[in-house]
Order: structure tokens, then sequence, then C-alpha cells
């Protein structure tokens, strides 16, 4: 009962942050049929979490839930530039990082979570209704406002020229996109070495970071909101919470604490891990430890 109780709250908190954002988010922004577009794309974004649950909980199945999350995020901005009548150079690049990064991201879980047979994440949630619901909902919660500045910006009716807030964002964008790629592929090639089936990654950008790639993420998203930054109006402005949101799943919720507990549970009692873990930061990639990192 008390499981039921939460997850319902977190449905219903979940459409009411989503609504208030789609508010936001739609305020001086342009309309297809007297709709806002931004309203309408988190209104997708939760429509096709919900769609795809259906067939996911009857075949009690996780398998698909990163990779639908990927396309939503692909197909919220197609839909977006589709309909939009002014599509400029901000636009395209915006919406370009955001396809690239979805299609390299959702093709890099969907092929992890099939070799690994399933995500253990799941194991216990896909099998009750609501709380498989529940992390449905959140999801589409998590693409509209991740998204939600590149949204905004897509939908803007503001006209501003290309400056320093555009090429500043594209290069923060391009480091993280490239930090987190790079550090994907050096664990994955680590993972793939039988040798290595019992121990941890501590070389690469994993020698600097516990992890590099969640710190890429962060990067990437923050570039984002600086290039969409000049385009936004309004309310539209309380969509740059995209990188802190960003930043607060992956550290505090769903991300490095989830990582840390297991990483400690199966290492904890090792010197040379205790020992990693001491010199090595969290979360920046930063070949000295910072003191707030452990």
């Amino acid at each position: 009962m008390k499981r039921n109780l939460i997850s319902i709250t977190g449905i219903a908190i979940s459409v009411v942050l989503g609504l208030g954002l789609a508010w936001a988010g739609s305020d001086g922004g342009v309309k297809f049929y007297g709709l806002p577009v931004f309203f309408l794309a988190v209104g997708f974004a939760f429509a096709l979490q919900w769609i795809c649950f259906i067939p996911a909980f009857y075949l009690q199945t996780e398998k698909y839930f990163d990779l639908v999350g990927s396309l939503t995020y692909i197909s919220a901005v197609i839909f977006v530039l589709a309909i939009s009548e002014d599509v400029g150079v901000r636009e395209l690049v915006l919406g370009g990082f955001v396809l690239v990064w979805a299609l390299r991201l959702g093709s890099f879980l969907f092929s992890r979570v099939r070799r690994a047979g399933e995500d253990s994440r799941f194991r216990s949630i896909k099998t009750n209704f609501l709380q498989f619901l529940m992390t449905w909902s959140l999801q589409g919660l998590w693409v509209s406002v991740t998204g939600g500045a590149v949204l905004a910006a897509l939908t803007s009716s503001k006209e501003v020229p290309l400056g320093p807030f555009f090429f500043t964002g594209i290069a923060v964008s391009i480091s993280g996109f490239v930090t987190e790629v790079i550090a994907d592929f050096q664990k994955t090639r680590f993972n793939e070495n039988p040798e290595n089936a019992r121990t941890y990654i501590n070389t690469g950008l994993w020698r600097w970071s516990r992890h590099p790639n969640y710190f890429g993420e962060i990067i990437f998203w923050t570039g984002l909101a600086i290039i969409s930054l000049p385009a936004l109006v309004g309310w539209q402005h309380l969509t740059l919470i995209s990188p802190l949101f960003v930043f607060v799943l992956l550290t505090r919720i769903s991300g490095i604490n989830l990582l840390e507990r297991k990483a400690d549970l199966r290492w904890g009692n090792d010197v040379s891990y205790q020992r990693y873990k001491s010199s090595t930061n969290v979360l920046i990639v930063w070949p000295f430890k910072q003191k707030d990192s452990g």
C-alpha cells in the first residue's frame, strides 16, 4: 500500500511539474493551430511514455526503456523543426546536437542492455504496475525538463543574431559530448576484457574521474542552455533549469549515488579501490583531487 501511494504521488508530481514547464516554456512561443508548440512537445513526451508502458508492462520487459527515451528526444525535435516556419542556424545547431546525442546514447544503452540481458534497476520495479508506470512518467518529465531549454529556443518567436553565447555554447557542448563518448567507449572496452570482470576501471578518463561520462553529459546540456539563452523570452527562462536538473539527477538521484553504493558493496574492502576512491574526483574530469568531490 505504501509503495503504491509513493508511486501515485510520483506520477502526480511528474504530471504537475510537466504542466508547469509546458506553461512556462510556451510563453512567447509559436503556436500550431492555436496551441503552443512547446506545450504540444511536452504532451507528446509524456504520451509516448505511457503508450510504450503498456506493452512493456504486459511483456514484463525494460529493454526498450532507454531506447524509447532517446527516440522521444528525436521525435520531439523533429516535430518542432518540421512545423516551425522560421528555422535558422541556431535552431539547426540545437536540433542537430540533440539528434546526434540521442542517437548515440540510445543505441549505446540499447546495445548494453541487450548484451547484459536485463537492466537490474528494473528487476523489482517492472512487476508493479504503478511503480513501473511512475518510472515511465518520470522519463517523460526527464525528457521535457532536460530538453526544455532547447525546445523553448526552437519554438521561441524571438529573433536574435548569432553571437558569443552561440559560439561559446557550441564549444562547451562539443567538449561535453566528446568527453561522454570517450568515457563510454573506454568503459565498454574495459568490460569486454574477461580479465576485468572482477575489478573496476581506473584508466583513461576514469583515472581522473569516477564518473566522467556523467560529467560530459552535464557539460553537454550546459552548452545547449548557453546557446538557447539569447532566444528565450519571459517565463521561458525557467527552462534554463535543464543543466541543473541533469546535475541533480545524475549526482543525487539515479546516477552517482546508486553506482557508488554498488561499487562500495563490491570493492569497499579492497585497499586499491579505497586508494583510487580517495585520490580520484567523483565527477569532475581533472587530474587533481577536488576537496568537495568525495
